[in-house]
């Protein structure tokens, strides 16, 4: 008796690949749009890059931006001297 190995399970495994690498991304890190924005960096980008790539956030206080879209998790920027220091959510 020869078993035949089906493939239907293949488009679920990916499915679980790719959610437990975008959460294991979203730590320090947002999507916006193409661009993959993160704070882990020495040199995060600065405020006028994240504005560009993400759009208005939705509150803006000094050295904190809150993004909080509809459909999206919500994300906490925290800058400091003008540049990204880390995202919370």
């Amino acid at each position: 008796m020869t078993r035949k190995i089906k493939f239907v399970c293949t488009p679920a495994i990916i499915a679980i690949l790719v959610a437990g690498s975008v959460h294991a991304a979203s730590g320090g890190s947002m999507r916006c749009g193409g661009h993959l924005i993160t704070g882990e960096n020495r040199r995060g980008p600065t405020q006028y890059e994240v504005l560009k790539k993400c759009g208005e956030p939705t509150v803006r206080q000094a050295s904190m931006w809150i993004y909080d879209k509809p459909g999206r998790p919500k994300k906490v920027l925290h800058f400091d001297g003008g540049r990204l220091e880390r995202i919370e959510g």
